[in-house]
């Protein structure tokens, strides 16, 4: 046993790492969650599942080639702070390890299994400069470490930095985000399979935005991948 390691168990006798949903103290297998929460959390099986309910929501829409999203979501649940906990206080290390509990499901998956990058929804720079990370690129680089597929996280840009969707109707949500990307060089997308990541789908109009703006790359095949589905 390394010096760090016993400096890391001797802390962890004062402060324990917790569960994220119930608070209850983690033992040494466990990262974030405990395992009854892991179990609990309700996953949705859309990779296994062709023309699912978040493939359905880009119907006519956006064209992608397949969706899926790692669990459900609704307002008010237990999984919701989980959520809070990786978009507003900063814990990286939980976008990363939820990252790489998605990529598990697909990585046996075919059609998720010739992607070439792994296009994370970007901030402007003022969001990305004021919060000091991109909770989509930090799931981005957990899917990454299971598929080993690289991440593409400066070829498509935010170029107009919008208001917070939360209390927005379905209209002003797609007026909010229309042509608010743009790519930096085409040609790296062209003939590519890309899988663009993001934290939660409600409406899908930012991501129908990226994808509209990386659909301008010939023969580009989209995958959409979110953390959790509305």
């Amino acid at each position: 046993m390394n010096f760090k390691s016993i400096l890391s168990d001797f802390i962890g006798l004062f402060y324990p790492d917790v569960c994220i949903i119930c608070g209850n103290t983690l033992n040494s297998s466990e990262q974030h969650l405990c395992l009854e929460c892991l179990n609990r959390m309700p996953r949705t099986g859309y990779h296994k599942i062709k023309n699912n309910l978040l493939e359905k929501r880009f119907w006519g829409k956006a064209d992608i080639f397949r969706g899926t999203a790692l669990f459900h979501f609704q307002k008010g649940s237990p999984f919701q702070k989980m959520l809070h906990e990786l978009k507003y206080k900063g814990n990286q290390e939980l976008g990363e390890y939820l990252g790489r509990l998605a990529a598990v499901e697909i990585i046996t998956v075919p059609d998720f299994q010739n992607i070439d990058f792994i296009v994370p929804i970007p901030l402007h720079p003022n969001k990305y400069a004021k919060r000091g990370y991109n909770q989509s690129e930090c799931i981005a680089k957990g899917i990454s470490a299971i598929l080993n597929k690289p991440v593409e996280s400066t070829n498509l840009i935010r170029v107009v930095e919008t208001a917070t969707q939360t209390r927005k109707n379905v209209f002003e949500r797609y007026e909010n985000v229309s042509e608010i990307f743009k790519i930096n060089e085409i040609k790296l997308f062209q003939n590519k399979h890309l899988l663009v990541v993001d934290d939660v789908l409600t409406t899908g109009s930012t991501i129908e935005s990226a994808v509209s703006t990386l659909k301008k790359c010939e023969q580009v095949k989209i995958s959409v991948l979110t953390l959790a589905i509305a």
